[in-house]
């Protein structure tokens, strides 16, 4: 067994605190879902750092004014790119436009517990965005992730992952009833997943891919669940309105692991609340389910998902 890896940070921490002392001055950085929530924190954090951010948004006018409050804030050029990740060739469009090494790639966007909606091809819309789109945009920088030299990638996933694995044999709810939160739990195994695998195949060209829970954040995500559920959300993992985190603090861990040097050459894991967590305990909503971490399902997801974007 690994030693799990534990940093001097909590729940409480900050970005800004996390990524305090860690020069990234030289390292190209981007961060999808840059013009909201805690996508904005980590790309000030990073950009704070010295990094080279870009943001990559649907809503091109959300992103330019997002980068204009950045630059002011942190005094570095932010840039702005379009991406969709529900839409192939979005996703074909950002691959092809980007020739230069990428040290970190945060893949933050997500869409939660939508209703019922199928992409162009008919795939699941929370699967499709939220793991088909990510997939095929780390797949496809990964030659500009190998040319940076340990590069890192970081997959935003969710204690939701808890609700179900990844339904191999209905991943698009075609023969059983839509379920927005299983939908999404499925799709937040899928991330982590992806790093167990992508670890796997990458670890050699220096490439490292880890997973996180970012903690509970009132963010422009949930914009499809009810105040009432997300109270009961809370209650059901034991803590009431004083648990949300801020967006600040929600960004910490996708940071810590971005650029702590603590994570050097580790990958695979799963991190909530700025360390390393352990094996889910049943009834509560911490720590990983072992299906989102076995190596067998990643090598399977991956196969799947190279299948279904041809």
């Amino acid at each position: 067994m690994t030693t799990p890896i534990t940093t001097p940070f909590g729940a409480a921490s900050t970005a800004a605190e996390v990524v305090a002392g860690i020069d990234l001055t030289g390292r190209r950085a981007v961060v999808t879902g840059g013009a909201s929530g805690i996508g904005i924190e980590t790309a000030r954090a990073l950009a704070s750092a010295g990094a080279d951010v870009t943001i990559a948004v649907r809503n091109l006018d959300a992103g330019a004014a997002t980068a204009a409050e950045l630059r002011a804030s942190t005094g570095r050029e932010v840039a702005v790119r379009p991406l969709d990740l529900a839409d192939r060739a979005s996703v074909a469009a950002f691959v092809a436009d980007w020739h230069v090494p990428l040290a970190i790639l945060v893949n933050n966007a997500g869409v939660m517990a939508s209703p019922e909606t199928r992409t162009a091809e008919g795939w699941e819309l929370q699967f499709a965005t939220n793991h088909l789109g990510h997939f095929a945009l780390t797949t496809g920088l990964h030659d500009a992730l190998a040319a940076a030299g340990d590069a890192r990638v970081v997959s935003v996933s969710s204690s939701a992952h808890l609700r179900s694995g990844v339904v191999f044999d209905d991943i698009h709810f075609e023969r059983r009833a839509y379920d927005p939160w299983l939908a999404y739990g499925q799709s937040k195994t899928a991330n982590v997943l992806f790093a167990v695998e992508a670890t796997r195949r990458w670890a050699a060209d220096g490439i490292t891919v880890n997973a996180l829970m970012p903690g509970g954040i009132r963010t422009n995500l949930q914009r499809y669940v009810s105040d009432a559920e997300l109270d009961r959300m809370r209650a059901a993992s034991g803590g009431g309105a004083a648990q949300w985190k801020t967006p600040e603090q929600g960004a910490a861990t996708s940071v810590l692991v971005a650029t702590s040097p603590l994570l050097a050459g580790v990958g695979g894991r799963y991190f909530e609340d700025c360390n390393e967590a352990g094996p889910n305990e049943p009834g509560t909503r911490r720590g990983y389910a072992p299906y989102a971490r076995d190596p067998e399902g990643a090598a399977r997801l991956w196969q799947v998902t190279e299948d279904m974007l041809g």
